[in-house]
């Protein structure tokens, strides 16, 4: 079975996104637009519109049916970096470091994270905080740009006994403040804030000069990165608090299909417009009393 499109989608004219790019508009106060992506063909629906496309451990919940992110292999990783790279986009593409490839060594650290740019990836994202340091400095001293994420990470989802809101204590709320600023201190180009209060979020994102990315966070984050499968109603079910869901997709699409389905038990897919005809030569051929030979 294969899909044969007519064209391929040429490449956005618009001029690529650079951590730069990120910087600058940091500083303009102009928000930043970031979601997820796992292949190719999500990549062009959302490179013209975003900036920053993330391939996230997400994929793991999302599209391989796993629990929680834990379970997602380096392997998975470089796999769905490598569909979404093929696109070419112009967005800014980050690349999430999956659980236990950045925990153990420095060496196997800044290889795995170096494999994601030798893919097309142009920057990696990984969770923690102050114990991160030593990584972040390590991987920026090769030229690797590192994103970094705070609040309510999923890899700690065992440690935190659920996926909950983080920074409501006092002392909690102070600790991912120093982590944030331990973070841009050791090199990190922007930070994802999840599940998180908006004042704390709006306090940190004060105190820096590099861009946070809100997911869960509230509107005063520098801007904001959603799951796209939750933003287009593609997952049936409940949804966190966060998320808003923009069309209703998962009905679209399955009113799409069940006509397909529809139209081929009735026998009215394929018609004409949906198949070959035989050139009239072969026909012709065919027709005679000896078959064509």
């Amino acid at each position: 079975m294969s899909h044969h499109p007519d064209a391929t989608p040429a490449p956005s004219a618009a001029p690529p996104v650079t951590i730069p790019t990120l910087q600058a508009w940091r500083a303009e106060g102009r928000r930043i637009v970031m979601v997820t992506a796992y292949d190719a063909a999500m990549t062009r629906l959302v490179d013209p519109v975003v900036d920053v496309i993330l391939v996230g451990d997400s994929v793991g919940n999302v599209c391989l049916g796993f629990d929680n992110t834990l379970p997602v292999s380096l392997a998975m990783m470089n796999h769905h970096v490598e569909a979404v790279a093929r696109a070419r986009p112009r967005a800014l593409l980050v690349a999430d470091m999956p659980f236990l490839t950045f925990h153990l060594d420095l060496a196997d650290t800044i290889r795995n994270a170096g494999g994601f740019l030798q893919r097309g990836a142009a920057a990696v994202k990984l969770e923690g905080g102050v114990a991160r340091v030593p990584v972040v400095q390590a991987l920026v001293s090769c030229e690797i740009p590192v994103m970094g994420h705070l609040g309510l990470t999923p890899q700690s989802v065992n440690a935190m006994g659920g996926f909950k809101v983080q920074g409501r204590a006092v002392a909690q709320a102070r600790r991912i403040i120093d982590d944030a600023r331990r973070l841009e201190d050791a090199g990190c180009f922007s930070l994802v804030l999840e599940g998180i209060p908006s004042e704390l979020a709006a306090r940190i994102t004060e105190s820096l000069t590099i861009p946070t990315i809100g997911i869960g966070a509230g509107p005063d984050c520098s801007g904001q990165v959603l799951v796209l499968h939750d933003l287009l109603g593609l997952l049936p079910g409940r949804k966190a608090k966060f998320v808003r869901t923009y069309v209703d997709g998962y009905g679209l699409l399955q009113a799409g299909l069940e006509a397909y389905a529809e139209d081929v038990r009735a026998g009215r897919f394929p018609g004409p417009a949906e198949s070959y005809a035989l050139p009239e030569a072969a026909r012709a051929a065919l027709d005679a009393p000896d078959g064509g030979d």
